[in-house]
Formats: C-alpha cells, structure tokens, sequence
C-alpha cells in the first residue's frame, strides 16, 4: 500500500480531509441517503448507486437526465417539484421537496429531498447537488396521526413558535367555527381576539416557559360563548392543544349542583319544622333557610287566630341589611293596602311574581316608603303558606338588583311555603287537640273540699314532649263520717287511654270511698276487685290518705293519718319545725292491675297540727339524668327551704324548682297543711265549705 505525504490545505492536512470525507460516506450510508447532481450546462444528471436503486433503476437503464427524474415523479406532484427546482435554480438557493414516486412495480414511496444551486462565474446557477431520502415509512406514521386527529372527538390544534396555526383536525374546526383554510398560518391571539390577557394566553406561554404541559377550564365569549376543557403540551415546533366543549356538562353540573342544595334546603326545612314542639319559632327561623340559598331576604308571615296576619320573622343575606329590613316588617303590614300583590297572594293562594317599584307606588308617603327605597327590591315573589285548602300566611321573597328568579327557584320556595304551612296547622290542630283533651282531663280533676281548719292544694301538669294527657291524678274529698280523704295515683301510659283509664278508675274510687267509709286499705281492696270484675286491663299505682280525729286528739293538737299504698311514692311530711320526714319506706304493697286477692295493709301516723303532708307523682321527682332518691332528696330539700311559704305559693314554687315548667313526665300533687285547730281558721286557707250531710268537725262524726 502506497504511502501518501501529508500535505497543508488550508491549514488542514490532507488526512485530515480524507478522514472528514470517509466520516461523512459513511454517515450517509448509515442513513440511506443518495446523492445527486445535475450539471445544468450540460443537463447531465448523477445519481449514485443508492438513489439509483431508490428510484427502481440500475446503471444500465438509469438516462442520467432530468427526464429519468420526471418519469418517476408521481403525475399529481411533478407540476410542484417541477416548480420548487425552478425556484431554486432562478434563485440560486436551496431545493426542498417532498414527493411521491412510482416504481415500475406500482408501488408508492415517499422520497424527501434537499438541495443546493451553485453558481457560476456569471451569478447564475450551473449545478444543483442534494440528497434524497425514503420517507414513505415516517409519512405513514404521520398519516395516521393525521387520521387519528381528524377523527379523534376532540379539538386538535398545533402552534409553531410564532403562535401560527400549523394544525387544526377536522373537530377543532366545528368548535371554533372557523375553517382550517381560514385558520392555518393565523396568529391566534389575531384571530382569537379575546385569548389576548386572558387565561388562554397565560397558560399557553406558561407551558412554553416552563416546557410542562397545563389543564385548565376557561371561558370564551361571544361568538363562540362557551365552557372548554383545555390541555396544552410544548413540543419542539411550538405548542399543541387538546380542547373540548363542556358547556353542557357545566351546565348539567350546574344544574346538579343547584338541585342537591334545594333538596338540601328542603331537608332542612322539614327537619327544622319535624324537630320541635314549637313549630312557632321553628317556623320563625324559615327565612334564614331560604336566604341567600334562594332570595337575598325575605320576610314570614302569618295568619293570627283572628284572621289578622302577621310577620314573624325576617333575614337578609347581607348583615348591614337586617335592621333595615326588621324595621321594614314592623310597618309594612299596616301601610300596605289590599290591593298590593301581597294581598292578592293571600287571597288567591298562588304565588305573585312583582317588581319593588310597583310596591313603592302603593305604599303612602311614611315610614315603610321609606324603609323600602332604602332596601331597593328589583324583584318581590309573595308565596302563600298552603294547608289543606286555606292560606295560613304568606313567605315574601325580595331579589336585588341583577338577580332574577328562576321558575325553579319560585317552585321550590313554594314547596318550603307549603311545608311550612302543614307544620303550622298541624301545630294549631295537634293544640286544640292538646287543649281538648287537657280540659278534659282537667275536668275530671276536680277542686278539693275546704274542711275545718284543713287547707288543701292540688296541682296537675302535662309533661311538655308527650301527648299532654296521661294517667297521672290526685283527688280529695270528706267521707260520709267527715274524715278527709287524699289520694294520689298514676296509670301506667301516657296517651289518651292511660287518661281514660285514669277516669275510670279514680271514679270507682271515689265511688267505694265516698260511700262506704272504708279505710285506705279496704278503698284499695275494693279497688283492685272491682277493676277485676268490671275487665278494666290497666296497671295503675295510687296511694290512700284518710285524716281522722277524735275529740281528745283534737284537745291535743294531733290529728291522725291512715295510709295505704298500692305501687306509689311515699308521701312526705313538712314539720311545723321546717324539717321533713318520709311518713313510709319505699316497700309498698302490689300495684292494683295484677292481683286482686292481694292483701292491702294500712300505716298510721299522728301529726301535729301545723304539718303539711304532701302526696305526688314520679313525674315530680324523675329525671334522665338522675335516680328516685336523688330526686326524693331534692324535694326535701326544696321542702324545707320554702316551709315559712304559704301552701299554695309553696306547691308553685315546689313545680318551678324540680321541673323548671317542662317536666319530662306528667305531674301531680296534692297537698294538706292541717292548720292550728286552737286558732281561727286562716285566711289563706279559703272559707270552710263541706257537703251538706258531712259533720264539719270529723270529731264529731
């Protein structure tokens, strides 16, 4: 092998350039590039091997003219590779094309290709040398991202760096309301005006800035006036961006949203009005339900018993309102004639839809006018509050300025507007039934007698969370020999049988005590027999006081009290010392109800005259929280910190202290305080008045 001297070219040694060129062959080889090059003189055309055989010629048939070229040229792009050599040739510049070839077999290649037009001496081009690829396998690719992004259900759009449309698939086109044609080459800030300072715009350079893809949602007026769900990515030639419309699914979500807080605000409203007694105030605090979920303020009303309506409540949204608006509903009422939307709500039982200026005209120069201008409604919506077929009030809707009613909204209130009418009369039903049947069983309560120097009270309370009525009783009356006869008792239950049951019974006993003049133990005895034979089925509880004198003991100052009891508390007796003492254990015989042979035993105790001695039921003493003795405890104590009160004041202020005037179970009590024999009978006490055949002195009987 020949040595070859190294020589200096251009300051480059002739291996230098050697190695540069075999370097470069061999990169062209590792590439699949051909070469070419025409001598534009001469119109000699050079292919090399590769490019030869790209075409589908060899050495033998290749013409090595531009007529060769042309013949395999794709007829559909010969006129604009024809155009783009001439280009390059008139230029003197570079030739880039991408063309379709056909093989002699029919097959169908993709070839790129580059170039360069030298010149001559003369300025004009005299060769034009380039290289030439097979891409028929990257136009493929391409060609099905193509097809996937015109068929993808999505909008597709692609940036260059200059923000120019370079892409845009077929959905981009329907979204936008632009054809492509118009589109491709636009800058979109130029063609989507309003994306300039937007989101758009501050999202799409972040992603650029950072080079990390960005979602966001975002909204794009008029022409388009739509919600898009957007996602742009940076790629190397700009920015692409995958767009959907969701201004459907907004407003369904919308719409979803709106209907759970409804339901939510109709929840609230039933468990509101469900959770209490005292529909009254519960009903009062409707307005703050309703706004702002459904108005900015509002105002209740409602119908008094005499037929005069009223407003109840008010609220509104903003805090600075409130005061304006409560003073506005202490007036309002009374300036507003009949003829306002607001009576004619009342009077049709449908809602009224009107505008505050219309209200304004109405309403005398005064205060209201004036509280109304101040509040400045654009919008009122009256809804009468419905119940089975009568108007009982009326719920007043007030909207500020810009803020519309939907039918929606209207609807719904007037379902809060019925709810709230059936709540409050089923309260003014379930009350007058309260007070039937507490009358009632007040009327079968009756006043105690009033004998010689005896005072007697009784009390009798409803538990306040139950039916009002229940089996709990007490009674007093003087027995044919004038012996005065206390009794205190509970059936079990506490409905309208356990009441019924209590009459019942507390009327048989009576019956046997006030004829008979059996002792507690016997009424008790005859009693249970008696409720055995006539199939009354209840359970009851009840305890017998008689209070006996003879004339010595009256000499004395004492007075005898014979007990039985049957299940019940024991009593309790206040000293004239101020101290308290339980006149029994808590062991009692067997309830009445269960046994009628059962045997009845009788205590006695004597009394000094000054005592009080106080019979009750559990409802006095019971709570949740607590047991019998602690409760039993309580009484005494509260017993002797109010001895030095009058009796009646005493057994008022006894319900205040241990029931604080809601007692979880029904309560009664009866008391006697056996005053002073020695002395005038007091005054407190009432006038002497018994039966007439009855001794007024029981010592005397």
């Amino acid at each position: 092998m020949a040595v070859v001297e190294p020589t200096d070219v251009g300051g480059l040694e002739a291996t230098d350039l050697e190695g540069a060129r075999v370097r470069a062959q061999l990169a062209v080889d590792a590439a699949g590039i051909g070469t070419f090059d025409w001598d534009l003189r001469s119109g000699r055309l050079l292919w090399d091997e590769r490019l030869i055989e790209l075409f589908g010629y060899d050495v033998a048939t290749f013409g090595r003219s531009i007529d060769a070229f042309n013949a395999r040229l794709h007829p559909d792009d010969l006129p604009r590779v024809t155009d783009a050599l001439t280009g390059a040739i008139d230029s003197v510049g570079d030739y880039e094309a991408d063309y379709r070839i056909v093989l002699p077999d029919g097959v169908t290649r993709w070839v790129s290709a580059r170039g360069r037009a030298l010149p001559g001496p003369d300025g004009t081009a005299v060769r034009l040398i380039g290289v030439a690829w097979d891409v028929t396998a990257e136009v493929a690719e391409e060609a099905r991202v193509t097809r996937v992004l015109e068929a993808m259900p999505a909008g597709f759009y692609s940036l260059d760096h200059d923000w120019r449309f370079v892409h845009v698939n077929a959905q981009a086109e329907r979204l936008l309301g632009r054809s492509r044609d118009e589109l491709l080459g636009q800058v979109i800030w130029s063609a989507f005006p309003a994306t300039v300072n937007s989101v758009f715009e501050d999202s799409y350079r972040a992603a650029v800035a950072h080079g990390e893809p960005i979602s966001f949602d975002a909204h794009y007026p008029a022409p388009l006036n739509g919600w898009y769900e957007l996602r742009a990515w940076p790629t190397p030639d700009g920015l692409s961006v995958y767009f959907i419309e969701v201004t459907d699914r907004l407003a369904a979500q919308r719409q979803a949203e709106l209907a759970t807080r409804r339901l939510t605000l109709l929840a609230q409203v039933s468990t509101e009005l469900a959770g209490t007694l005292d529909v009254q105030a519960a009903t009062a605090r409707l307005p703050r339900l309703v706004v702002p979920a459904l108005a900015d303020y509002c105002i209740l009303t409602v119908i008094d018993a005499d037929g005069q309506p009223r407003d109840i409540g008010s609220w509104h949204d903003d805090p600075t309102g409130r005061d304006l608006l409560e003073r506005y509903a202490e007036v309002r009422l009374g300036a507003m004639p009949m003829t306002a939307p607001v009576g004619r709500a009342l009077h049709s039982n449908e809602a009224v839809t009107f505008s505050g200026g219309e209200v304004l005209e109405l309403l005398p120069p005064g205060r209201a006018k004036e509280l109304l201008s101040a509040l400045a409604p654009e919008t009122e919506v009256a809804l009468p509050l419905r119940a089975r077929g009568r108007t009982l009030g009326l719920l007043t809707l007030f909207f500020s300025a810009g803020h519309t009613p939907t039918p929606e909204d209207v609807a719904v209130a007037q379902d809060v507007a019925d709810r709230a009418g059936l709540a409050w009369d089923n309260a003014r039903l379930f009350g007058q039934q309260q007070q039937m049947a507490e009358t009632l069983q007040r009327s079968m309560l009756t006043e105690p007698p009033e004998p010689d120097h005896a005072e007697i009270v009784v009390r009798y309370m409803p538990a306040a969370e139950a039916a009002r009525v229940g089996g709990d009783w007490y009674d007093a009356f003087l027995q044919p020999n004038g012996a005065t006869m206390l009794v205190i008792g509970d059936v079990v239950g506490h409905d309208t049988a356990a009441a019924a049951a209590m009459g019942q019974v507390r009327s048989v006993l009576r019956g046997i005590a006030a004829y008979s003049d059996a002792g507690p133990a016997e009424v008790l005895r005859g009693l249970d027999s008696a409720m055995s034979v006539l199939q009354q089925d209840t359970l009851a509880t009840a305890a017998v006081a008689r209070f006996e004198q003879t004339p010595d003991e009256r000499t004395r100052g004492v007075t005898r009290m014979v007990w039985a009891n049957a299940g019940h508390l024991p009593p309790l007796a206040l000293n004239p010392d101020g101290s308290t003492t339980v006149l029994a254990d808590w062991k009692a015989d067997l309830l009445l109800g269960v046994d009628s042979t059962a045997r009845r035993t009788e205590n006695t105790v004597t009394l000094d005259r000054g005592t009080t001695v106080l019979l009750y039921t559990d409802g006095l003493i019971e709570r949740r929280d607590a047991d019998l003795d602690t409760g039993l405890a309580r009484l005494r104590t509260s017993l002797t910190e109010l001895a030095e009160l009058p009796l009646q004041q005493l057994c008022d202020e006894l319900i205040v202290r241990l029931v604080d005037g809601k007692p979880e179970d029904d309560v009664a009590l009866v008391a006697v305080r056996l005053h002073r024999q020695d002395r005038p009978r007091p005054a407190e006490a009432g006038p002497n008045r018994v039966p007439d055949g009855v001794p007024p002195d029981p010592g005397t009987a």
